[in-house]
C-alpha cells in the first residue's frame, strides 16, 4: 500500500471505451498467463480470453489507439529525427523535448500529464521515448507527490486488467506465457514502483513474472533470497516487503525480505518475532505492519501483529491488532479462511468483515477495533476469497460482485473515509462469472 501524497490526475476528454475495457495495447511476442492468489480454485471451466490485437498507424507510429491508452512501446518506431526535421526545421534540438520551452519546463510540463497517456507521448520521437522508458518521470513524480493510483487485479487464469478510478476506465495487459503448474499454484501478487510482480511456482521451482509499467511487457523477476508463498506484503514508493509465509517444504517461516524496483534486488531483513502465514501486509505511518495469519506448532490464528522500523530495524509486537471474526467466519475452518482484508488510507487502518458486511477501523491509540460502516451490499465473497480491499489513494477501493452460476459481475466501488461514514460509489462495472484472485494497487 503506498502512503505518499495522492495527486491524482485528471484529463479534458471524457470519451469511455465500454466494448472491451481493454485500451491497453495487447502486442507483445511474449504473453504471460495468470491464475490465483491464496484462493481456492474456481470449480468453474475457465474460458480462454484472447483480447482483439489491434494495429493501427499514426504517421507511421505502429499500435496507437487514438491516444486513449498505453501502446506497446517496444513496438514504437524508434528512430522519426527525419521526420521531425523536416516538421521543425533542421535546427531543432530534440534533446529538448519541447524546443519552444526546453527540456526542463518540458519535463515539468509532462510530470502533470496523466500516465495513461505516456504511451502516445513516447511515439513522438526517440528522445521522448527514452525518457518515458528511462523511468525519470516517475521518479520525477514520486519526488513532487504526484502519484495517480490503478487497481490491477485477475479475475481469469490467464489475463490481468487494470483499472483508473480517475476516468474509470478498463485496461488489458499483455497475457503472461506461463506453464499450467506456475497458472494453477497458490500465487501472490503486489505493485512495487512501475512494476506488479506475481509470484508463484512452476514444476520446481518459485519463479516471479514482473509487469513493467515502462514498457507494458512481462518478463522474469529477481528469485528472493528465501522463496515462499502465502506471505503478507505492501510496497512503498519504490519498496516492498514481504514477511513470513511458507517455505518450499512447507515449513512456516518468520523471515522478511526487501524489494527494490529500482534495482531489483532483494535485501534480507532481521526475522519477525512469530513466524506466521496467510496474513496480510500494510505500510502506515511509513512503518511496514504484518498482521493476523496462522503459527505456532499448534496452527492457530495470531491475534497479534507486528511492527518494522525501517529505521531502526527492530520488530515490535502490536496485541490484537488482527480484526475479530466473527459471525460465520469466526467459525470457518482454518484452511478456508482469506488473510484478513485490510487496507491503509491517510495513515489510517480499515479491515472488511464480509462474514457481517462491515467496515472496521483500527484505533492506533486504544489498540482495538471499532464499526464504522456497512460493506457494499453487493460485494460476494467465500470466506472472504474472491473480494479485493485495498487503500487507493485517498479512497478505499472494494472489488468484487455477485456471482451466479454462468453469469456475474465484478464491480469496483470506492469510499472517501475523510467524507465521513462509509458512502460507496460505483466507479465501474462488467460482466465475469469469475472471482478476484489477485490485487494490487500500483502508485506512481
Amino acid at each position: 500500500m503506498l502512503e505518499e501524497r495522492s495527486f491524482l490526475v485528471s484529463r479534458d476528454f471524457d470519451g469511455k471505451r465500454d466494448d472491451g475495457w481493454g485500451f491497453m495495447s495487447n502486442r507483445r511476442i511474449k504473453n504471460i498467463e495468470s491464475h490465483q492468489e491464496k484462493r481456492p480454485l474456481d470449480t468453474d471451466d475457465e474460458e480462454t480470453i484472447h483480447p482483439t490485437k489491434t494495429h493501427k498507424q499514426s504517421h507511421g507510429y505502429d499500435n496507437l489507439d487514438h491516444g486513449f491508452g498505453f501502446l506497446d512501446l517496444s513496438l514504437v518506431c524508434v528512430d522519426q529525427s527525419d521526420n521531425n526535421r523536416r516538421h521543425a526545421g533542421d535546427y531543432s534540438d530534440s534533446s529538448s523535448l519541447i524546443h519552444a520551452i526546453g527540456r526542463d519546463n518540458s519535463i515539468s510540463c509532462l510530470l502533470k500529464c496523466s500516465r495513461f497517456d505516456y504511451g502516445s507521448i513516447a511515439s513522438l520521437n526517440r528522445t521522448f521515448r527514452d525518457l518515458i522508458r528511462s523511468g525519470e518521470l516517475y521518479r520525477l513524480r514520486r519526488q513532487n507527490g504526484i502519484i495517480e493510483h490503478w487497481v490491477y487485479f485477475s479475475c481469469h487464469l490467464v489475463q490481468w486488467e487494470a483499472f483508473d478510478p480517475i476516468k474509470q476506465r478498463w485496461m488489458n495487459l499483455p497475457t503472461m506465457s506461463s506453464n499450467t503448474c506456475f497458472q494453477f499454484s497458490d500465487k501472490e501478487s503486489l505493485a512495487v514502483g512501475t512494476e506488479l510482480l506475481v509470484l508463484g511456482k512452476e514444476v520446481l521451482d518459485h519463479v516471479i513474472y514482473k509487469y513493467s509499467l515502462l514498457t507494458n511487457s512481462w518478463s522474469f523477476g529477481q528469485l528472493m533470497n528465501e522463496p515462499r508463498c502465502l506471505f503478507g506484503s505492501a510496497s512503498l514508493g519504490e519498496i516492498a516487503i514481504v514477511a513470513g509465509g511458507s517455505d518450499p517444504n512447507g515449513n512456516i517461516v518468520n523471515s522478511a525480505e526487501l524489494y527494490n524496483s529500482e534495482s531489483g534486488a532483494w535485501e534480507t531483513l532481521p526475522n519477525m518475532l512469530k513466524p506466521r502465514k496467510m496474513c496480510s501486509g500494510v505500510f502506515m505511518d511509513n512503518k511496514f505492519y504484518v498482521i493476523g495469519g496462522i503459527g505456532g506448532t499448534d496452527m492457530k490464528p495470531l491475534t497479534c501483529g507486528e511492527e518494522y522500523d525501517l529505521g531502526t530495524r527492530v520488530w515490535k509486537e502490536i496485541p490484537n491488532m488482527s480484526p475479530v471474526k466473527t459471525g460465520g467466519a469466526a467459525n470457518a475452518p482454518l484452511a478456508t479462511e482469506a488473510p484478513p482484508l485490510v487496507a491503509v488510507v491517510d495513515n489510517e487502518l480499515y479491515a472488511a468483515d464480509c462474514a457481517d458486511m462491515e467496515v472496521r477501523k483500527y484505533d492506533k491509540v486504544r489498540k482495538e477495533w471499532e464499526t464504522v460502516g456497512r460493506l457494499p451490499e453487493r460485494a460476494d465473497s467465500m470466506n472472504g476469497w474472491g473480494i479485493a480491499f485495498r487503500g487507493c489513494g485517498d479512497r478505499v477501493i472494494v472489488i468484487g460482485g455477485p456471482r451466479t452460476s454462468g453469469a456475474g459481475f465484478i464491480e469496483v466501488n470506492s469510499w472517501v473515509p475523510k467524507n465521513g461514514p462509509p458512502q460507496w460509489t460505483m466507479l465501474g462495472r462488467k460482466q465475469s462469472s469469475h472471482f478476484v484472485y489477485n490485487c494490487a494497487v500500483m502508485g506512481c
